[in-house]
């Protein structure tokens, strides 16, 4: 069974549909059937509304006029690619990264003054909003992507699982920093100096746990980036660079941060 027409089906549908357009009227062509001076509605033409009119992408494609009436509607057939479940989970692959990649660039650090504090707390929060917004959205880029890459042996599904795990732990990172930090430094700027003590104790144990559950997110996405790759090159699903590449950015992130801590 052949997927594509044969090249004398093709020959012989390449010039079926076309205008010609005389002194007394407008003459149409379809499929053998000669019709004068008048729309020929789009149901005439067979199941569909047309003729060839809708055959998709590694077929011969009409990119002439189309519409209820072939002689006096006139739209262009669109050429633009469908929206498949790959590019989905590419689009939502990019913008979760791009989130991430905004929450680092405006995370606020570094000494501050106190009348300084409102403006970084409300930076604060509001990146790391954009950063928890942005976890599903990179886990949905993450599925489809495990799906893209999906063998016998499921090196890709234990990916995802390896990174679903990484992403709560993000999300609890996220979740102290943007929401827990800002109430411990309001108050430790409305504490007494007997109480400052402790409320900043709050704050550097607040800051350790963030850090730890960092790490644990650091290690297990590079730890899942390794499982997409070996699977990459076992069933090349993607280009050979592209696993390798994989690999070895996925262990040297996981082993540097392991030699961090």
């Amino acid at each position: 069974m052949r997927a594509s027409p044969r090249p004398s089906r093709v020959a012989r549908t390449r010039p079926s549909i076309f205008f010609v357009t005389g002194d007394a009227a407008t003459f149409f062509f379809a499929a053998g059937q000669f019709e004068a001076g008048r729309a020929v509605p789009r149901a005439g033409f067979g199941e569909g509304g047309g003729a060839f009119l809708d055959i998709g992408r590694l077929f011969v494609r009409y990119l002439g006029t189309c519409g209820e009436l072939a002689l006096t509607v006139q739209r262009s057939v669109l050429t633009v690619g469908r929206m498949t479940d790959e590019r989905r989970s590419a689009i939502a692959l990019i913008a979760g990264s791009a989130g991430m990649i905004i929450t680092m660039i405006f995370h606020p650090g570094g000494k501050i003054a106190p009348e300084q504090l409102d403006q970084m707390i409300r930076l604060n929060i509001a990146v790391h909003s954009l950063a928890l917004a942005s976890i599903p959205v990179l886990f949905l880029g993450a599925w489809g992507m495990s799906r893209r890459l999906h063998g016998g042996d499921r090196l890709a599904w234990a990916g995802l699982v390896l990174f679903a795990l990484a992403s709560i732990a993000v999300m609890n990172a996220g979740t102290l920093n943007g929401l827990v930090a800002p109430t411990l430094m309001r108050q430790i700027v409305a504490a007494t100096p007997e109480t400052r003590g402790t409320w900043q104790m709050m704050l550097n144990y607040n800051f350790q746990v963030n850090q730890a559950f960092a790490r644990v997110y650091s290690v297990g996405a590079s730890g899942a980036l390794v499982l997409w790759s070996v699977s990459i090159l076992r069933y090349r699903t993607m280009g050979l660079g592209v696993g390798i590449y994989g690999i070895v950015l996925g262990l040297a992130t996981a082993a540097g941060f392991a030699r961090a801590s």
